[in-house]
């Protein structure tokens, strides 16, 4: 039947059928919910509809003292109301006895079912229901009444739970006012501002002859007073009354018919029902994906707690099509004519324009659109906990790398160099970057470049900055032929196999720095050790002849009695000043002045960043303190972990190594200036040979930035504003070209740092059911964070007296944290974990139930040892050809088609594109290719799910 504009709702029972005429004389014509455009969408899969709350008012105290009163309420989940406890229960998935929905389903079928019902009030909806051919004057006047009664509904504050109403009493006809205590309820807070209220009300009336059922939509929601426990508009009304059964019978009645209204697919049928028929056909519908849980299995009086996440609606998408055509069969065949079969369209940020530069020319457009928004959106508190976490990141990875650098290239390039570079690289890079949410850094692969171009120029006798330059003026040459040629499209061949090898690679390096960092620390620091085999110790006795002092040793018979003594000494002696700088005192005078032992207090501090850094990340997800206070906690997780040992080691007063920052603005170098000469002593000839270490270097920045690029604009992190392959790269071109220029470091997107800035920007729906996980709406998208985060990074020569009391050992934590948590997070790790547990312990995952477990272990076999070369040559002078290792990466992948079949490779990795492009020209979708049938979800393909923890590099 197609839907349409109605003037008339229909009041459907077995017996009759009533004309809006004959109710309700004044009304004009309205529109239905089902339009043409919701209709559509409803073809795609979209809901518009607003979110449902629905209540159980329940008849209490027959045949004395009657009273309505709240006992169940629902948005996804059930709450039940626990009088005993004066609280509301849980959010838990409901359970239902099929009896109870047959019973509902008979009542519906004799009872009375009004759609687009014109009440505009409580006593006009009721008027309205009570208009039964069965029910005598009196006791519809009876049944007025009682309906009309307010209902009792435990509303739970923040200071105390109370009772919105006190003894029950008949509402005025006129009073349809909410109470006050309706407007403070916290409940109303969590619930979207749009959404809609359905009342059900059930009970056992000893007065009426039969049962008594009604079903009611109304054309407009309206606010019916104290009938619900929020002051929201209702669109629904159920009520379902009769004489005693057996059991509570109307009780799970009026549970089934609320658990009804709380399916989203029941919803979208009954807000387009017309008559009976569809509202029944919504409810077998219902039943027919009903799981039974047979008795004596399980504890009925046992709460299921809700999923983490729901799963897939897409087999319900498929059933909900289909009751489409039967309402719409007409529209519904033109839209799929709109559509037509045909292959999925790529995503036009990698399509070809066949014209030079018709790619950059297209990510300009693109992105120019948005440039206004990409500040105003930065205008949220989320941001300046951004800022804070991923300035000091920045800060540590500039002095690391640029310490590093040092070291590499012999002072020819240091730490302000790093500062100075990363501030004018990072700040005009997220001023025109395609993708400002990238943050650009010194990398580990490219620093193991500079490390091999400084050495062969040590050893050929040439001068190190001038041919560095030629080789930034060939790569920047290079990468933009790369960019006149739209070579970024080739990033659709990165599948995850690479983006998982690539990834992992930079988390280790991550993880080693710290780690190695930490080591390097307790040789600067000696770990102290109290004393000397044998109870040997070194003191000092006066002369006899009033000589100097001189050292002799004694055996000390008790440890304690050392131990006891000054705290500044080692143990109760003075040892020499060759064994006092040994055990890392300082001599003085004839004494040794020691402090406490360094290298274990800056463990200490390393693992406290960390580990508070990890659990603070996480609290999100606790059952500990406030949604508020757990959020804060989580956005500012590293803050505090920074903060919290910044504190710790000031009440210690420990001389824990402290970061340090140029203070004087001047190139580390002696006797250069800050532009390079193109030349120097160099022979002419090398401006044209530098062009062959150029190519390697532009193939590993190409594969480092494009990799990283593809990470950050995957689907799940649903970004709005678009990518810009093209413009990015040519953003690393030309900023490659000015830093070679000045003899600053090359910088290219830095993985982990760029994810760990969207992760800090992550945002989530403020608003949920009970029991709900808060969903993931996407990143905020913008460029101011970005740019003060560099522009700080600039400033920070001038913070030297702030910045120099944060420890060392906890930045070290922070890099450990990051690299945690990029690791943990890709499904690599996940197969690599299968590997050590036994087949009856191993997680339910669907890749397990799709593929052998042997060829699972046979892929992620291949993945170790791609990863074990790469970091093999990436450690030995042979790390010259690491850019071809990485780019060697996407040809295994491509020959592992060889060895796996489509299906298995579906699940492990992805597509490569010709492997889509065949399947598409097939008019399928992958899982129907594979033998995929619709009860089968979508998401059981291998689509990770939004990051829950702090960084996701899927």
């Amino acid at each position: 039947m197609k839907l349409q504009g109605q003037e008339e709702y229909e009041a459907s029972s077995a017996h009759e059928n009533v004309s809006a005429g004959e109710l309700e004389s004044d009304h004009g014509p309205s529109h239905s919910p089902g339009s043409s455009s919701e209709t559509d969408s409803r073809e795609l899969g979209v809901c518009t509809d607003p979110p449902l709350f629905i209540q159980l008012n329940e008849l209490l105290g027959w045949p004395e003292a009657l009273e309505w009163r709240e006992t169940g309420r629902w948005m996804l989940f059930e709450e039940k109301l626990e009088v005993d406890a004066g609280r509301w229960s849980a959010p838990h998935v409901p359970t239902l006895a099929l009896p109870s929905l047959q019973h509902l389903r008979s009542l519906l079928v004799k009872g009375l079912v009004l759609l687009d019902c014109p009440a505009r009030n409580l006593l006009e909806l009721v008027e309205q229901v009570i208009r039964v051919e069965s029910l005598s004057p009196e006791l519809r006047g009876q049944l007025q009444a009682l309906l009309l009664q307010r209902p009792q509904h435990h509303i739970q504050t923040r200071t105390w739970p109370c009772w919105g109403s006190t003894p029950p009493k008949k509402v005025p006809h006129n009073e349809n006012v909410p109470l006050k205590e309706q407007h403070q309820n916290p409940l109303r807070q969590k619930l979207p501002p749009e959404a809609e209220v359905a009342t059900v009300l059930a009970g056992e009336l000893g007065f009426l002859p039969q049962p008594l059922g009604a079903f009611v939509r109304l054309r407009d929601p309206v606010v019916l007073g104290t009938l619900t426990e929020v002051p929201l508009p209702s669109r629904f009304f159920c009520l379902l009354l009769g004489p005693a059964m057996p059991g509570r019978g109307y009780h799970e009645m009026g549970r089934a018919a609320a658990v009804l209204l709380s399916d989203p697919q029941f919803q979208w049928s009954v807000r387009r029902a017309s008559n009976l028929h569809d509202l029944l056909a919504a409810l077998d519908a219902f039943l027919e994906e009903v799981t039974v849980l047979p008795p004596g299995r399980w504890d009925p009086t046992a709460r299921i707690l809700p999923p983490k996440c729901l799963s897939s609606q897409h087999k319900r998408s498929l059933s909900r099509k289909r009751e489409v055509e039967g309402f719409s069969t007409r529209r519904m065949a033109g839209a799929e004519d709109r559509r037509g079969p045909g292959p999925q369209v790529p995503c036009p940020e990698l399509q070809r324009t066949g014209r030079l530069f018709g790619g950059l020319v297209q990510d300009v457009n693109r992105k120019a659109s948005w440039y206004t928004t990409d500040f105003l959106d930065a205008l949220h508190p989320q941001c300046f906990s951004a800022v804070l976490y991923i300035y000091l990141a920045t800060v540590t990875n500039a002095i690391t790398f640029g310490g590093l650098l040092g070291d590499a290239t012999d002072g020819a390039q240091g730490v302000l160099e790093s500062f100075l570079g990363t501030a004018v690289a990072g700040a005009a890079f997220c001023l025109l970057a395609g993708q400002p949410l990238t943050i650009l850094s010194s990398t580990g692969p490219v620093l193991v470049f500079e490390r091999l171009l400084f050495s062969f120029s040590r050893d050929h006798n040439l001068d190190y900055l001038p041919f560095r330059l030629w080789v930034g003026i060939w790569v920047a040459t290079f990468c933009l032929v790369l960019v006149a040629t739209e070579a970024s499209v080739l990033v659709r061949y990165f599948t995850r196999f690479t983006e998982e090898g690539f990834c992992a690679l930079i988390s280790f390096i991550f993880i080693y720095d710290a780690l190695g960092k930490m080591v390097n620390l307790t040789h600067a620091y000696p770990i102290q050790r109290p004393g000397f085999p044998g109870y040997g110790c070194f003191c000092q006795y006066p002369d006899p002849q009033g000589n100097e002092s001189q050292w002799a040793t004694t055996k000390q018979k008790n440890r304690d009695d050392i131990l006891s003594m000054d705290l500044g000494l080692v143990n109760a002696s003075l040892l020499p000043p060759s064994e006092c700088t040994q055990q890392g005192g300082q001599p003085r005078g004839p004494g040794c002045h020691t402090v406490p032992d360094i290298a274990f207090f800056s463990l200490l501090l390393f693992l406290t960043s960390f580990f508070f850094a990890t659990a603070f990340k996480h609290v999100k997800t606790s059952s500990f303190f406030p949604s508020v206070v757990r959020k804060v906690l989580s956005d500012f997780s590293s803050v505090l972990a920074i903060l919290l040992g910044c504190g710790l080691d000031a009440f210690l007063g420990l001389a824990t190594p402290k970061l340090t920052v140029p203070t004087e603005f001047k190139p580390t170098l002696p006797g250069r200036g800050w532009l390079v000469s193109p030349f120097g002593a160099n022979p002419w000839w090398l401006s044209v040979a530098a062009a062959l270490p150029a190519l390697l270097l532009t193939i590993l920045i190409f594969m480092d930035q494009q990799i990283t690029a593809v990470i950050l604009n995957r689907a799940e992190y649903k970004l709005q504003k678009g990518a810009g392959f093209h413009l990015d790269l040519f953003c690393v071109a030309v900023l490659i070209l000015l830093t070679s220029a000045l003899g600053l470091p090359w910088y290219v997107s830095a993985t982990v740092i760029s994810l760990a800035h969207m992760d800090s920007l992550r945002r989530e729906s403020r608003v949920c059911a009970p029991g709900e996980a808060p969903s993931f709406l996407g990143i905020r998208e913008q460029r101011l964070t970005g740019l003060v985060v560099f522009i700080l990074t600039g400033f920070s020569i001038f913070l030297a007296p702030v910045l120099k009391f944060i420890p060392m050992p906890v930045l070290y934590g922070i890099f450990l944290y990051m690299g945690v948590a990029a690791l943990s997070s890709i499904q690599f790790v996940k197969r690599v974990q299968l590997l050590l547990m036994p087949a009856k312990h191993q997680p339910d995952l669907m890749l397990l139930r799709h593929v052998p477990l042997n060829r699972v272990h046979l892929f992620t076999a291949i993945q170790l040892v791609c990863l074990g070369l790469l970091w093999i040559i990436k450690s030995t002078p042979a790390a010259i050809i690491f850019p071809l290792m990485l780019l060697g990466l996407v040809g295994v992948r491509k020959a592992l088609e060889w060895f796996f079949s489509p299906q298995e490779l579906l699940w492990l990795d992805e597509l490569m594109p010709e492997e889509e492009r065949s399947i598409s020209e097939k008019g399928l979708e992958p899982e129907q290719s594979f033998g995929g049938d619709e009860s089968q979800d979508s998401e059981l393909m291998y689509q990770p799910k939004v990051p829950e923890i702090n960084i996701s590099v899927n």
